[in-house]
């Protein structure tokens, strides 16, 4: 082979004016292999296409037998072509036949030929087929050759991930790109969700990947690097940027890469070699993760996301926008993919179009999940490598029961799932028919149903769900979704607004539960081995008690002539709420004085969530006005179970014996003092779990407000009195034979009972 004619500039040149001319795909695809076999002074080039089965199907040919077309299959792994694919990686070879990959393919005719060079044609690190030339001659290509090759391979590239090859690819098969999916991450929230795939950060599409003037492209990729790098600087400086962390780690990383010589030098031999500047950091990105996804080291396969994202942010550096996808082209069913997010960035898109969020990163108590859970949407998380496998405006269905991602799902598996969606809805539809039938049980007792809430968007669930009122809400979420602490003004005018949307129901105002593992951005994190045991919620208050006072303020400012319902969570001791009555009364005192007006009612009660107040029942509840059981964190910290820990979690059933008995002791206790008792979290919000607590004597419960129909149905039909007995005898039982989940189980279904 001798120099390139007229170098890969030439190549390039020409292939763009093959893709900008109206042809069909098969004569588009075979011009493009004969330029490259001119240009390349090759006696073959066959470009190869993977399909979804994981064939690699001969797609078009110079120098090889026609009739081999869409007939030669390699599987991948199988010969040098396959190879190439599993590995990502080229092979050079001077004397192909040689090689111990080799496999002889009769019906192709390349017996003859001894000189092989083959690229994968990568998008994003993935194999979507291999493009090879070949040579009697036997002789090693040279460096720039090999870099020609995988240049003009992002060409095919291009026209694979467009779908122009669909209409020559044979009937009942599909390409790899398009391929079905299934990724298993964890589940963080509940439900099922159809729809089409939205990027919260979508990859740029390059479509003008030949450049006509290289020291134009060349100056286009220093000014953007430049700005990368200041922006980098700018973050590192931030004062909300602590000095040390996981945080601050990656972004030094993110500055070594963006100085590193190495990927800078790729990058212009890439734009020198034809391509402008955001084909070659695409390129080059590619290249780059190809080779590191089959790295096994976990701390390598860490920075090749730091990388990864770092080639995206120069990438839009190069455009001149966000990425983001906007509100305007956002689909009526969209399920988010993100690595990671923020929060406030999930309230951003329209909360009515979305159908579920897919997180490749994130924990069930990060600020996102615990804002889509409000928002009842379904999560999964840890659903690793899932955002490179997916393009905008894929197929998906997201089943945040089983915690997995069906992408671009095949039709029966939609039709199955669809059904499923049908089911659900068809129940929602008899349980929105009982949202003005009074919660009373077959005998009479009536229950009081209340939701759990935490945003201005949960508001209008009140009047779908039939709640009563508000049983739990999280002020906290104000402050999350926040990138600046919350004025004391714009608190007052939230917490009027949620009053006001709530209707003259009751609201029970949560105080700030953050600390721990609830970090807000601009509050100075402590680093705890044990942040759900630390410095969160009333501690933290109580050692910042101008923040708990500006909040208590607006509460009452904001609760002028109505009725107020706050609590307190994580209580330790007595001492705690006594301390925050204190500073209530304080506040109360300082309003009169100033002539602002008051609640007309207002109650002060405590959260029930630490185990030391199981020893101080009747002290707690001469201080209160109600208790609130937390059941969540009570049961995590009763049973020393991680509820964030896979491993754990489902080791110990709330529904057992000793928790239970705790339950009862509460429910005992406030009878006892005459104190209301209510119980808030997610065993209030499952069937038979509400039904047992019903058992041993609550009479009030809070849940999300998709739990409310069920629950409200289930009582309906319950003979609370029968249930009782059944329960307190069973929970006497010091030599039990059947569990209590068992016992409940048989109870509903004698009973008729719907779980």
């Amino acid at each position: 082979m001798r120099d390139l004619s007229g170098g890969p500039r030439v190549l390039l040149k020409r292939l763009r004016e093959l893709m900008a001319e109206p042809l069909e795909p098969q004569e588009r695809l075979d011009r493009i292999v004969r330029q490259i076999a001119s240009n390349m002074v090759a006696e073959v080039c066959s470009a190869y296409v993977l399909r979804a089965d994981g064939v690699l199907e001969l797609y078009a040919t110079e120098g090889l037998n026609k009739e081999a077309v869409h007939l030669s299959q390699l599987k991948m792994g199988q010969g040098l072509v396959g190879t190439i694919a599993a590995s990502a990686q080229p092979l050079n070879l001077s004397d192909a036949q040689s090689h111990p990959a080799y496999r002889y393919l009769p019906e192709t005719g390349e017996e003859i030929y001894h000189s092989f060079l083959g690229v994968p044609i990568l998008r994003t690190g993935r194999s979507l087929g291999v493009l090879v030339v070949q040579n009697k001659a036997s002789r090693t290509y040279r460096e720039e050759e090999l870099e020609a090759l995988e240049t003009t391979a992002m060409v095919l590239a291009e026209m694979i991930a467009t779908g122009e090859l669909k209409k020559i690819t044979k009937p009942g098969l599909e390409l790899d790109l398009t391929r079905s999916v299934t990724i298993d991450g964890d589940s963080y929230n509940e439900g099922i969700g159809l729809g089409y795939v939205v990027l919260h950060e979508p990859r740029i599409v390059v479509t003008n990947l030949l450049n006509e003037d290289t020291d134009k492209e060349i100056g286009r990729l220093a000014e953007a690097l430049g700005s990368l790098r200041i922006s980098i600087d700018d973050m590192l400086s931030r004062r909300d940027v602590s000095m040390e962390g996981e945080h601050r780690e990656v972004l030094e990383t993110y500055r070594m890469f963006a100085h590193d010589q190495g990927w800078v030098r790729k990058l212009e031999e890439a734009v020198r070699n034809g391509l402008t500047a955001e084909a070659a950091v695409e390129k080059v990105q590619s290249d780059t993760k190809a080779r590191m996804m089959r790295l096994t080291d976990p701390y390598l396969r860490e920075r090749m996301h730091d990388f990864e994202d770092l080639a995206n942010r120069l990438l839009r550096q190069l455009i001149g926008h966000s990425g983001r996808t906007s509100a305007e082209g956002f689909p009526n069913d969209a399920v988010i993919f993100a690595r990671a997010m923020g929060a406030a960035e999930l309230l951003d898109y329209p909360r009515a179009n979305i159908r579920g969020l897919v997180l490749e990163e994130g924990a069930v108590t990060s600020h996102v999940v615990i804002v889509a859970r409000a928002m009842g949407i379904p999560v999964v998380g840890q659903a690793a490598g899932i955002v490179a496998l997916a393009e905008n405006g894929d197929s998906v269905i997201i089943d945040g029961d089983g915690g997995h991602v069906h992408l671009r799902p095949m039709a029966d598996h939609q039709r199955s799932y669809e059904e499923k969606v049908r089911f659900r809805a068809r129940r929602q539809e008899q349980f929105r028919a009982l949202r003005s039938v009074e919660p009373v049980t077959k005998d009479g007792q009536r229950i009081s149903l209340l939701m759990n809430a935490g945003l201005l968007v949960d508001l209008p669930q009140l009047a779908e769900s039939g709640a009563e009122g508000i049983g739990l809400f999280r002020t906290e979420l104000q402050f999350m979704i926040a990138s600046t602490m919350p004025k004391a003004d714009e608190q007052e005018a939230f917490y009027r607004n949620v009053l006001k949307q709530a209707g003259g129901r009751v609201v029970t105002f949560r105080t700030l539960d953050i600390g721990g593992d609830k970090v807000v951005p601009y509050f100075r994190a402590h680093e705890e081995e044990n942040p759900a045991l630390g410095w969160r919620a009333i501690r933290l208050s109580l050692d910042r008690p101008g923040l708990l006072r500006t909040q208590l303020r607006a509460m009452l400012k904001a609760a002028a002539d109505n009725e107020l319902k706050m609590m307190v969570p994580m209580v330790t001791e007595v001492s705690e709420i006594r301390a925050v009555r204190e500073l209530l009364q304080k506040e109360v005192q300082h309003l009169s004085r100033f002539g602002h007006s008051l609640p007309r009612k207002l109650q002060f009660g405590a959260m029930l969530e630490v185990p030391a107040l199981l020893w101080q029942l009747d002290e707690l509840m001469a201080e209160v006005d109600f208790v609130s059981v937390g059941s969540n964190d009570l049961f995590q910290f009763s049973m020393a179970v991680d509820r964030g820990n896979a491993r754990v979690s489902d080791r110990f059933d709330p529904l057992e014996r000793p928790f239970l008995r705790i339950l009862r002791d509460i429910v005992r206790a406030g009878e006892r003092n005459k104190t209301p008792v209510t119980l808030c979290g997610e065993l209030a919000g499952k069937t038979i779990s509400a039904m047992a607590l019903l058992g041993i004597g609550f009479r009030s419960v809070s849940m999300s407000p998709a739990s409310i129909g069920p629950v409200k149905a289930m009582l309906l039909g319950l003979d609370l009195k029968a249930l009782s007995e059944v329960m307190e005898a069973a929970l006497d039982d010091r030599q039990p034979t059947s569990s209590m989940r068992d016992i409940l189980a048989r109870f509903a279904e004698s009973h008729n009972i719907p779980l």
